[in-house]
């Protein structure tokens, strides 16, 4: 095993990938309760005292769509949303319709946030296997959500919801997925190069990795390249991968001492469940760990080897990333985690 994968601790599996991607499974239910179940505020068209407004067209338009339908949105409450291509980047992507309204008939209050989620939960999964015509990875980075009406929609009986699939990152960010659901790889991966931010002493969404953050992804690798009969034990994942990602990083760092970084070398492993559904891709990644081994510590700056230089000599090493002086980079307490293949 590599010095680098040998000094995460065994005392803080936690933090290697089964959970390790620092809370995305997590991250997915933190999206569903702050945002995702989510409806556009009234009044998108209309000013001040022009009493309430109306969803835009392209609003209504996405608000309404069949199964099949691709959405994409850029604003933070989703009042620009519109339809899009599947092929294009999108955010949402509707797989059935629901109707509640045997259980909410005319009069009856607008659902909870948690009266949402269970609502979510119940019926955005059943339909998801048929839509898909296969297994939807329970580890992977498309989750279900909902779809629900606005306040005057709902006001004026309109119960009908749209379910679908989106990713969540780790800090419950929606993040951008090209092509419809049913083609894509469901391996929860990021491309090399990506910065996770640092959420108390786990994991959040992109950022840049200028910034302080938790892991940089150095590669993707793909499990069944090297394991073609079936599902591998975790331990010949470990083993494969311990080989196979001190390669990537000599690759990507252009064979900087990772210790002299003061970080270290890990990787992400699969679960049966991801593999059954088709899910084998996995992420090389560094992050620095706390010297209490309690969590990860901040780092500032890639550890990507810098270009070659104009004469075409050898890239030049940027030097050691910052490690956020020691400790964590917030007080927060770090995210609750569950088991999953991230």
């Amino acid at each position: 095993m590599s010095p680098s994968a040998d000094r995460f601790p065994t005392a803080t599996q936690t933090l290697r990938t089964r959970v390790v991607m620092g809370g995305i499974f997590a991250g997915a239910l933190i999206a569903l309760a702050l945002s995702v179940v989510f409806s556009w505020s009234d009044g998108v068209i209309g000013g001040a005292g022009g009493g309430a407004g109306k969803l835009s067209a392209a609003a209504q338009e996405a608000f309404h769509s069949p199964p099949g339908s691709c959405l994409t949105w850029d604003n933070p409450d989703a009042s620009d949303a519109r339809k899009v291509a599947c092929t294009q980047p999108h955010l949402f992507e509707v797989t059935t319709l629901v109707d509640i309204g045997s259980q909410y008939p005319a009069g009856a209050p607008v659902p909870s946030l948690d009266q949402w989620q269970q609502i979510a939960q119940q019926k955005c999964t059943a339909d998801v296997k048929p839509y898909l015509g296969h297994k939807l990875d329970p580890y992977g980075k498309l989750t279900t959500n909902l779809l629900r009406p606005t306040p005057s929609q709902w006001e004026d009986g309109d119960r009908q919801l749209r379910c679908g699939l989106q990713w969540a990152g780790p800090g419950g960010k929606l993040l951008p997925t090209t092509g419809p659901a049913k083609e894509q790889d469901q391996s929860l991966v990021f491309e090399p190069g990506t910065c996770l931010a640092l959420r108390g002493k786990g994991v959040g969404d992109p950022i840049d990795c200028a910034k302080p953050h938790s892991y940089e992804i150095i590669a993707t690798l793909d499990l069944k390249s090297n394991f073609k009969d079936g599902y591998p034990a975790q331990d010949n994942q470990k083993a494969w991968l311990d080989t196979e990602c001190t390669k990537a990083a000599g690759d990507y760092t252009g064979g900087a001492d990772l210790e002299a970084k003061k970080v270290i070398l890990t990787w992400d492993l699969r679960e049966q469940e991801s593999w059954d559904a088709g899910s084998a891709k996995v992420n090389c990644k560094v992050a620095s760990v706390l010297p209490d081994k309690s969590g990860l510590q901040a780092v500032t700056g890639s550890v990507k080897a810098a270009p070659a230089a104009p004469d075409g000599g050898q890239p030049q090493d940027g030097g050691p990333p910052s490690d956020g002086g020691g400790g964590a980079a917030t007080p927060n307490p770090a995210p609750s985690t569950a088991k999953q293949g991230g």
